[in-house]
């Protein structure tokens, strides 16, 4: 005789399935319910009695599913946004390849996610927040995205967290280094997957004062809006709270700046001996290179506490040689990690190039994403959500990671890297030895203490 808490009836409908999961707590996974032959046959409940939400359920009902892309490809962040843009686009493809790499992150994916083929729509948001929010919500209103993304600039971060809270549909950062991005302005229907002012700072901290010294005297440079001025404070409390450091001045300059004399100018009459540039980008490109037309560099020390991609291939590595940096990703970390390797592989077979920092990071928010809703067993985004909370640890390019509930920050290691001189170079991308592996979870303030409240799942 068959439990009443066990159906198997094969005439049993699909809506009295989901009455069953929500009856019995089988939730919003996958119900095992009686197949041909008395093989078990695996339903997935869509959580159909849900109320709509978001673009749920009108965004997953055809054949295809569509992500938002607003990234920069114009602006002083547009080489980071198309290293980016590639890292995102090999993710969708092993998704709907079911690639063994992308099935090492996420096993339960096949061909395509929940029967789906998923699409990426791409738009230039030139890192300019009211941009991205207007491109999201036209890919909302004419596609019905099931997922956004996109950043770079941490500004755009921040407005599409609160604009994915409002509008109830999934968000998965770019990159963004803030540390409001999962502090003051987090949000429940947002993920971060890279590392952040206040890891970088506690990483590269030690670092800078075992090689530089104590009570030395420092300038810092800062692009003008939440990711600069978050990571210039971590930075500098830290070495002035545990090194006796001083901070002599912080040039504070806009996004897009092209002539920086001015701050230089004062940078070399303050008397500091090392120089921690924050500038991201283009930005960061021409500071630094300007930084040695003033004569600031090499006399002072070169720190960049938040490294970004391509800056030695942009500066040239006679800039960058002996610069320590904190970093997400080096594509070196494959000698140490094997799904590392899988990916430099795959990356520069289609894109003749090993990945920077941000096309990794863009392939595993992805990556991540997929083992998630595969896992729900559902579209449905409170669900979704819920599987990221339950900080599971998985596999990644730097190891084995996992996520924080109270804030969604991803726990992972930052990685510590030392400029190469030109000579010590052994092909034309070795600018960067991995120095470091620091581990994530010891570099982490506590989750409430930069401000975090999620707010509702609906």
């Amino acid at each position: 005789m068959t439990s009443s808490k066990t159906p198997s009836h094969p005439g049993l409908s699909r809506r009295g399935l989901l009455r069953h999961a929500v009856a019995t707590g089988a939730g919003l996974g996958a119900l095992s319910v009686g197949g041909p032959a008395g093989f078990p046959l695996v339903m997935p409940v869509f959580a159909d009695d849900q109320p709509p939400i978001g673009t749920w359920p009108a965004g997953s009902q055809g054949d295809t599913v569509n992500i938002g892309v607003s990234t920069p490809l114009t602006g002083t962040y547009a080489s980071s946004g198309e290293d980016e843009l590639k890292g995102w686009q090999l993710a969708v493809d092993h998704i709907n390849s079911g690639d063994p790499l992308l099935k090492k992150i996420a096993p339960k994916v096949t061909k395509g996610l929940l029967g789906k083929q998923v699409k990426l729509l791409v738009g230039d948001s030139a890192a300019k927040p009211n941009e991205a929010v207007q491109e999201q919500q036209t890919f909302i209103n004419q596609n019905k995205i099931i997922l956004m993304t996109g950043s770079t600039s941490s500004a755009v971060a921040v407005a599409l967290n609160h604009f994915a809270q409002r509008e109830k549909v999934l968000y998965v950062t770019g990159i963004s280094g803030s540390n409001d991005t999962t502090g003051k302005d987090c949000v429940r229907y947002s993920f971060r997957q890279n590392f952040y002012g206040e890891t970088a700072a506690n990483a590269i901290g030690p670092v800078l004062i075992k090689t530089f010294g104590k009570n030395r005297k420092a300038a810092w440079m800062t692009p003008d809006y939440t990711y600069g001025h978050t990571v210039t404070k971590s930075s500098s409390d830290y070495l002035i709270k545990n090194g006796g450091w001083t901070k002599v001045t912080d040039q504070v300059s806009p996004l897009g700046t092209q002539d920086f004399s001015q701050y230089l100018t004062n940078i070399a009459n303050s008397g500091a001996e090392i120089l921690l540039n924050v500038n991201w980008g283009r930005d960061a490109v021409l500071s630094i290179q300007q930084a040695k037309q003033f004569g600031i560099l090499p006399k002072m020390k070169l720190v960049i506490p938040y490294q970004i991609p391509f800056l030695a291939k942009e500066v040239g590595p006679d800039l960058t040689a002996g610069v320590y940096a904190a970093t997400d990703y080096w594509w070196t970390l494959e000698d140490k990690y094997p799904l590392a390797k899988m990916l430099n592989d795959a990356f520069y077979k289609k894109y003749k190039y090993r990945p920077e920092w941000g096309a990794n990071n863009s392939y595993m928010s992805f990556a991540i994403w997929a083992r998630m809703v595969s896992e729900a067993g559902t579209f449905y985004p409170p669900a979704i959500i819920k599987t990221y909370e339950k900080g599971e640890t998985f596999p990644s390019t730097v190891g084995d990671v996992h996520f924080r509930p109270q804030d969604h920050q991803l726990v992972r290691p930052v990685i510590i890297v030392r400029g190469k001189a030109p000579k010590a170079m052994k092909n034309s991308e070795d600018y960067w030895e991995v120095t470091e592996v620091v581990p994530g979870a010891p570099l982490m303030q506590k989750p409430d203490a930069f401000g975090c409240n999620l707010g509702d799942y609906t």
